[in-house]
């Protein structure tokens, strides 16, 4: 039976692998992909901005905000339960920092044990200020976490700035290691879908050397490579794609930061958009069903070209001997590994068992 379960886990594995670089979805069929830059942005952004086809109101006797984050944000480990943002502790009976809640904790005006919506770009850094009490800019749901209500008033309109471990406040707001991504590409949708509403430079602080226009945080740019895409976030994107009609492109390919604003390379989730004179066909990592050791095959690895990441998108320290990785510590589960090379990135997974 463990044998059957391992080779069921296996093929899951390999057809994951494929379907991540299989091709650029067909609702991306209007953007010219050989551009970068400016060029490149304007044609997403006018894309996220036509097919925005539903504004969802912000509280209504019909569907609104509240609904679609119920099904957005659920914690699929924990039934009817949301993933709390900027969360991190559920065992230490400090509310403010829970990680997941109940739905029915939805704050109605109570605030201490119950979760709201927080505007990751928060309403008041916005030019004009982001409103709720019509469907736009403010009813965003892309721009809309469920987040504990004393959390969400800690983090108030604090710019964002970077950090390290669980989430913080310290003049400004640092989100934490779990969410610094999921900030990032939010931001740049924002950023897109609103271009002279929602600017990054007004909610991110630190230098802007990364891009030509000055226009995006280093900051953003650097957790979007460090903190990668969950499948959390992948289903969300699915969600609120299928109640609004437009999707978070860098989301669904964190690369396409990388291409408008320069910075660190991303992970090309499609596998088409990068490119280098390496052949990444010929790099392969095995076993993928392991309990100590994966091999690397087809180039020369290092720590400063190769990151491990968990199930939660953190990054793992690991040993290295010439081609050879330790991951003997590992607990049980799923892993992703990413091989940079020059302009190129590669993803591989691999199950420690």
């Amino acid at each position: 039976m463990k044998t059957k379960a391992l080779i069921t886990l296996f093929w899951s594995l390999i057809l994951g692998t494929i379907s991540i670089s299989a091709q650029i979805p067909a609702y991306y069929s209007s953007v010219e992909f050989t551009q970068e830059g400016n060029a490149l942005k304007d044609d997403l952004s006018t894309l996220i901005i036509d097919t925005h086809t539903t504004l969802i109101p912000y509280t209504s006797s019909s569907t609104d905000t509240w609904d679609v984050i119920h099904e957005s944000d659920l914690d699929v480990t924990i039934p009817n339960n949301v993933i709390l943002f900027y969360g991190y502790d559920d065992t230490d009976n400090v509310s403010i920092n829970d990680r997941t809640r109940a739905i029915s904790a939805q704050s109605s005006g109570s605030c201490t044990g119950y979760w709201n919506r927080e505007h990751v770009f928060a309403k008041s850094l916005a030019n004009p200020s982001l409103v709720t009490n019509s469907a736009g800019a403010g009813t965003d749901v892309h721009n809309l976490r469920a987040a504990d209500c004393q959390m969400n008033s800690r983090r108030n309109n604090n710019y964002f700035k970077d950090g390290s471990g669980d989430s913080f406040l310290d003049g400004d707001f640092y989100p934490g290691d779990e969410f610094k991504g999921d900030v990032a590409r939010i931001i740049m949708y924002m950023y897109l879908r609103y271009p002279t509403q929602c600017e990054p430079t007004n909610i991110g602080v630190g230098s802007t050397s990364y891009s030509n226009d000055a226009d995006m945080p280093n900051i953003f740019l650097e957790w979007n490579e460090e903190d990668p895409v969950s499948e959390f976030e992948r289903n969300r994107n699915d969600v609120i794609f299928s109640y609004q009609g437009n999707r978070n492109p860098f989301i669904d390919n964190p690369y396409l930061a990388t291409l408008i604003w320069n910075g660190p390379n991303a992970v090309d989730s499609w596998g088409l958009l990068s490119s280098s004179d390496l052949d990444f066909q010929t790099v392969f990592i095995h076993p993928t069903i392991v309990q100590d050791y994966v091999y690397v095959e087809g180039l020369e690895v290092s720590k400063d070209t190769t990151k491990i990441y968990n199930q939660l998108g953190q990054v793992l320290e690991f040993e290295l001997e010439g081609n050879r990785i330790d991951v003997s510590k590992f607990s049980k589960g799923m892993y992703l590994m990413s091989i940079q090379q020059k302009n190129q990135s590669k993803l591989f997974k691999f199950l420690v068992y």
